[in-house]
């Protein structure tokens, strides 16, 4: 196991990269007070160690035209690991599907699903979600304000 240890350079680094990937390492380096060539080093070595573990983007999903965010609440009939797992890698690939997360607690799942309003709420459910076997409960919330949406907060 890697003893690696993510130090305060290391985090006005993620903080910079969080809030914009895209600027260069010139950028970045002056951004947080370094020298280009100990910057990249260091971004390489976050990536080596898998502290970054991807670079993205954020999508304005309303400006493709699925203005509402839904929020599920699933139980399942049977808590095998299989079955967990198949419900999980299932919702995952569904393109809608923005977050999928099992739970502890009275619910099994949190899937995060974004839709085209009401119409798109009922077709997601025929076309992708009870087309599912085995759940037993779902519970759904439509959201109607985001005050905040980090991809990565904790730095």
């Amino acid at each position: 196991m890697s003893k690696f240890t993510v130090d305060e350079f290391d985090r006005k680094i993620l903080k910079e990269l969080v809030r914009d990937a895209r600027q260069s390492n010139v950028e970045l380096a002056k951004n947080v007070g370094m020298s280009t060539t100990p910057c990249w080093n260091r971004v390489k070595t976050l990536q080596h160690e898998k502290v970054i573990r991807r670079s993205t983007i954020a999508v304005d999903h309303a400006a493709l035209g699925y203005s509402d965010i839904v929020i599920f609440q699933i139980s399942l009939e049977k808590h095998s690991l299989k079955t967990l797992e198949d419900f999980g890698r299932e919702m995952s690939m569904v393109p809608e599907v923005l977050e999928v997360l099992m739970l502890t607690g009275g619910r099994d799942f949190y899937v995060k699903v974004a839709i085209s309003g009401t119409d798109g709420y009922a077709r997601f459910l025929r076309e992708r979600l009870y087309k599912i076997a085995g759940i037993s409960h779902t519970e759904s919330n439509f959201v109607l304000r985001i005050f905040k949406d980090e991809l990565s907060a904790v730095i």
